[in-house]
C-alpha cells in the first residue's frame, strides 16, 4: 500500500525524520517498506501491510499512529465540521432494508443535496494520486481520500438514478439472484450468484457490495442529490467474492480483512464534511445507521513480572504505560504489578496478553534488548525405543528386497461380504458415514491391502515384496506387521526370509509350528504359527486361490503377519550375551521321512528338547519330496545338528548316545521314520 509522507507530516506538528530514516524507523519496530519512491515535491512508502494489521495501518492515520508510538510524537486527526439541514430528514426520503444481516454488520447512509460535482481541488487530486487513486470528480475523490486517511472504503450513490418511488427511495443490501447482473463504473459486465452481496435498489444491483459500485447510480457532473454509504460487510464473503469474479479493489482489500465496523460512522461524517467543503449541498439531517450487534472493546489483563521475564528486560512500569498509551490504550485500572487495559475496535489482533507483550517489545525496539544465553537443564529426552526399532525393522525389510507400502485403513463393501462368505464368524467394524462403497468397512488385516498392491503391480514386475506396518481393526485397535512375496517363489523362501529376518533382531528361539486356529487366508495344509517361546506372533502362509481369484491375481502369493506389540516386547527385552564355547563342536546329520504337512519347525523342537543344552544349533539343509503313493504324499528333511558343550570337549561315545535318544524320540511318532 501506498502513503504519502507529506500527508503523514499533516498529522504532527513536530518534523517527521527524512522519509528515508523513516522508512527505517518503520522497519524496525512495525511494518515493511518494500520501496521508497520520490514523486514530485513528496516522498511515497511502498509499505506492506500484512492482514492482521490491515484493519488499523491501511491508512494513514494507522500509520501515524504507530509513528508517533514509536517516536513519543503528539498527532492529532484532522476534523471536518458541518452542520445538518434540519427540514428535512434523511430517514424521510431514504429507506435502508438489510436482508443479509449475517454478511452486513453495519450500514450507515447519509443524503447531501445540491451538490456540485466537478474536479477535485488541486491539493485533493495529488494527495489521492500520489497513493495510486485515479481521479475522478469531487464527489468520488472525497470518499477515496476518506478510505485513504481513515482506512474505511466508502462510496456515493445517485439518488435520482435509483429506481423506487419517487418522494422516498430505498436501498437494499440482499444476496443477488442466480444470473443476475451488474455493469460496473468500468463498464465491466459481470454475471453474478447467490453467493455474491449487492446493494441494490427496489429493482436493479446498483453495487456489488464491498467490491465496486455499478454503472446504474454513477455520480455524473448533472448529479444533484447523493447518497453517501459506509458499511461494514464480512470478510469471508467480500474475500470470496472478489476471488470469484477476478475484481480485486482497495475497498475488497480492507474488509477481506475484517475492518472495525465503528469506522463508519466516523469515515461518513467526515466525507459529509469534506464534500460539504468543496462541494457545497446541503446535509440532511441525521443518518440511518443499522448495527444490531455492536463491537466493544477487548478489556486484558497484563502481569507487568510476567512481560518483563518473557522479554527478558527490566522495563520499568511508567515505560510500558506510555507506551500502551501511546498506541491508543487504554489504562482502565493500574497497580505496581498488574495492567488492564481497554484495548481500542481498530486493533482486532490484539486479543491476549502475549500479543500486548509484542507490542512492548516492538516498540521499545528488539535491538535494545540484550542478547542472553538460555539457562536450561541440560537433559536428554528418554529414548523411544519403539521408534528405534520401527527403524531398524524397516530398514532390514528393506535390506531383504521388501518396499514399504501405506495403504488407507479401510476395505470396501465387496471386500467386506466375500470376507464374512469365507468366515461367518468374522466381525468387521463399519464405518457410519462412509465416504463411498471403497471405504465401508475397517480393515480387519493388512494383508487385504497388500494384496490389492500385488494386483496393481503383477502386470509390471514378475516378482513383487511388500510390507506394512499398521493398525487394524478387530475387536479392538491393533498394531501388526505384514509383509507379502509374489511370482516365481515358494513358502521356504518367505520363511527363509523371515529367519533372516528374525536373526538380525537377535530372535534365535524362533519356530513355526501347526496352525491351531482357523485363517481365512491360507491355502489349506500350507500355514504355519510363528511361535518363540510359548508366545505365538504370527502366520505366514500361502495365499488361498480362491482369495487370490476374488483380487484377480494370476501368480502364487506367499504372506505373513505379526503381532508388531508383542514382536517389539520381545525384542525390546533384555537379551543376556551368552559367552562362545571355547571347546570345539561335534556335526552328525540326521534325515527324517515324515507325512508332507509336517513343519521342519516341530522336528526341530523335538529334537531341541531331547538333545538339551549340549545342542547348540540345528539346521535343515535338504528338502526332499517323495510319493509313495497317489493318496500319500512324504518328504524327507535333513538337518545338521551341531552338539557343543560349554564345559568340556564332548567325546563321540556321549554324542552318538544323544544321537540315538534322539533317533528314538522322534520314531515315537509311527508316522515318521528316521533313515539311517
Amino acid at each position: 500500500m501506498k502513503f504519502s509522507y507529506n500527508w503523514l507530516q499533516l498529522f504532527f506538528q513536530k518534523k517527521l525524520p527524512n522519509p528515508e530514516k523513516l522508512a527505517d524507523l518503520l522497519m524496525m519496530h512495525t511494518l515493511e517498506v518494500e520501496d521508497l519512491i520520490k514523486k514530485s515535491d513528496d516522498w511515497i512508502l511502498d509499505i506492506d501491510v500484512l492482514p492482521d494489521r490491515m484493519p488499523d495501518c491501511s491508512s494513514h492515520i494507522g500509520i501515524a499512529r504507530e509513528i508517533s508510538a514509536i517516536l513519543g510524537y503528539k498527532f492529532k486527526a484532522p476534523e471536518y465540521k458541518f452542520s445538518e439541514e434540519k427540514k428535512i430528514k434523511t430517514a424521510d426520503i431514504l429507506k435502508i432494508e438489510i436482508k443479509s444481516k449475517d454478511l452486513c454488520q453495519r450500514y450507515c447512509a447519509r443524503i447531501i443535496d445540491n451538490v456540485k460535482v466537478a474536479p477535485s481541488p488541486k491539493w485533493l487530486k495529488q494527495k489521492i494520486e500520489s497513493c495510486g487513486v485515479q481521479s475522478i470528480n469531487n464527489i468520488v475523490d472525497a470518499a477515496n481520500y476518506i478510505m485513504l486517511e481513515t482506512g474505511q472504503p466508502l462510496h456515493a450513490f445517485d439518488y435520482e438514478k435509483l429506481f423506487g418511488k419517487k418522494e422516498k427511495k430505498e436501498i437494499i443490501v440482499r444476496k443477488a439472484k442466480r444470473g443476475e447482473k451488474i455493469t460496473t463504473l468500468e463498464d465491466k459486465k459481470y454475471t453474478l450468484d447467490k453467493d455474491n452481496l449487492v446493494i441494490a435498489d427496489a429493482k436493479y444491483p446498483i453495487a456489488i457490495a464491498g467490491i465496486k459500485g455499478g454503472k446504474k447510480a454513477e455520480i455524473k457532473k448533472n448529479t444533484k442529490r447523493i447518497i453517501l454509504e459506509s458499511a461494514n460487510f464480512n470478510g469471508v464473503s467480500i474475500y470470496r467474492t472478489s476471488k470469484k469474479l477476478k475484481l480485486q479493489t482497495d475497498a475488497s482489500m480492507r474488509f477481506s480483512a475484517n475492518i472495525d465496523p465503528n469506522l463508519a460512522r466516523e469515515a461518513i461524517d467526515k466525507v459529509a464534511g469534506l464534500i460539504k467543503e468543496i462541494a457545497g449541498g446541503d446535509i440532511k439531517s441525521g443518518v440511518l445507521d443499522f448495527y444490531p450487534k455492536k463491537t466493544f472493546p477487548n478489556i486484558i489483563k497484563i502481569d507487568l513480572n510476567y512481560l518483563r521475564s518473557l522479554l527478558g528486560i527490566k522495563i520499568s512500569k511508567d515505560k510500558v504505560v506510555k507506551i500502551f498509551k501511546d498506541l491508543g490504550f487504554e489504562i482502565q485500572r493500574e497497580s505496581e504489578a498488574v495492567l488492564i487495559l481497554k484495548i481500542p475496535t481498530f486493533r482486532r489482533d490484539i486479543c491476549i496478553p502475549e500479543d500486548l507483550i509484542e507490542e512492548v517489545g516492538r516498540i521499545f525496539g528488539y535491538e535494545n534488548i540484550p542478547s542472553t544465553f538460555s539457562i536450561l537443564q541440560k537433559a536428554l529426552p528418554p529414548k523411544n525405543l519403539d521408534l528405534l526399532w520401527v527403524k531398524k525393522i524397516r530398514t532390514l525389510m528393506k535390506g531383504l528386497g521388501f518396499t514399504e507400502t501405506y495403504n488407507y485403513s479401510f476395505i470396501s463393501d465387496n471386500e467386506g461380504d466375500f470376507f464374512k462368505k469365507l468366515n461367518k464368524k468374522l466381525k468387521l467394524t463399519e464405518l457410519g458415514n462412509p465416504i463411498s462403497s471403497n471405504t465401508k468397512y475397517l480393515r480387519f488385516s493388512l494383508i487385504c491391502n497388500l494384496l490389492k498392491a500385488v494386483t496393481l503391480n503383477q502386470k509390471r514386475f514378475k516378482d513383487v515384496r511388500f510390507f506394512e506396518i499398521g493398525n487394524i481393526f478387530k475387536e479392538k485397535e491393533k498394531r501388526f506387521f505384514a509383509g507379502i512375496i509374489a511370482g516365481k517363489t515358494e513358502f521356504y523362501e518367505l520363511k527363509g526370509l523371515l529367519e533372516s529376518f528374525f536373526e538380525e533382531l537377535g530372535m534365535v528361539d524362533v519356530f513355526y509350528g501347526h496352525t491351531k486356529e482357523k485363517n481365512i487366508f491360507w491355502e489349506k495344509g500350507k500355514s504355519a504359527e510363528i511361535e518363540t517361546g510359548n508366545k505365538k506372533i504370527g502366520f505366514l502362509g500361502e495365499v488361498s486361490k480362491k482369495i487370490l481369484g476374488f483380487y484377480n491375481i494370476k501368480i502364487p502369493v506367499f504372506a505373513f503377519e505379526i503381532n508388531f506389540k508383542t514382536l517389539l516386547d520381545l525384542i525390546e527385552g533384555e537379551h543376556e550375551y551368552k559367552k562362545p564355547s571355547v571347546y570345539p563342536e561335534t556335526i552328525r546329520d540326521i534325515s527324517v521321512v515324515v507325512p508332507e504337512n509336517v513343519l521342519a519347525g516341530e522336528i526341530i523342537q523335538k529334537i531341541y528338547s531331547t538333545g538339551g543344552e549340549i545342542i547348540r544349533n540345528v539346521e535343515v539343509f535338504d528338502i526332499y519330496q517323495e510319493d509313495i503313493n497317489q493318496k500319500e504324499k512324504n518328504k524327507s528333511l535333513s538337518f545338521h545338528i551341531i552338539y557343543q558343550s560349554e564345559k568340556k570337549t564332548l567325546s563321540s561315545k556321549e554324542v552318538d548316545k544323544v544321537q540315538k535318544n534322539i533317533i528314538k524320540n522322534l520314531e515315537k511318532n509311527p508316522q515318521w521314520k528316521v533313515r539311517q
